[in-house]
């Protein structure tokens, strides 16, 4: 395959690359999406999402979610590679329920690490409770039958978070109600 580069500094754009891209046969396109797919593991997820293939099209996420925001102990913690595992999905796919299972799972990691080792990070609690709050966000777009499970685990994450400090419970307690998902 090759391609006639373009002769001006500015960067490319979706626009120059489209236009590249309509040049291309079938087999052109097919050999650069083997490409990408060889190029790295975040490739792979994406499309095994995109197209339903594979057992578990979460598992891949589940397992940057877990390996940044509840590590093992020497390695670092990063939320926003965490976090970016979520956004990928919904890159990819998207799909509601999806969602979801990768914000609670989010949720029920960072508690993991807490229980286990506690810690004293005001970013990380924030960021707890803003997952929490969009793990609630995702679950009230689900019809109410697919929501209760996922309530339930959230309900397993906001009762130790009043032992956290920094008001994480407190903060849980209250968007639980404004969600309208209180203990019944």
């Amino acid at each position: 395959m090759t391609t006639k580069p373009l002769k001006s500094k500015r960067k490319p754009t979706w626009t120059d690359l489209k236009r590249v891209l309509n040049e291309l046969d079938r087999n052109g396109l097919l050999g650069l999406i083997q490409d990408l797919y060889a190029a790295g593991k975040d490739n792979q997820a994406f499309l095994h999402a995109r197209f339903g293939l594979g057992d578990d099209v979460l598992k891949p996420y589940k397992a940057t979610i877990s390996r940044w925001v509840c590590p093992d102990f020497h390695q670092a913690i990063s939320v926003a590679k965490a976090k970016k595992a979520i956004s990928d999905y919904r890159k990819a796919i998207g799909h509601p329920e999806g969602v979801a299972e990768l914000v609670v799972f989010y949720c029920e990691e960072c508690t993991a690490l807490l229980d286990c080792c506690g810690m004293n990070d005001e970013g990380y609690f924030d960021a707890l409770v803003r997952m929490f709050e969009q793990a609630l966000a995702a679950i009230n777009k689900l019809d109410p039958e697919l929501q209760k499970p996922f309530v339930k685990r959230l309900e397993r994450v906001r009762r130790p978070a009043h032992n956290y400090g920094y008001g994480v419970g407190d903060d849980m307690d209250d968007l639980m109600a404004e969600y309208g998902f209180g203990e019944e």
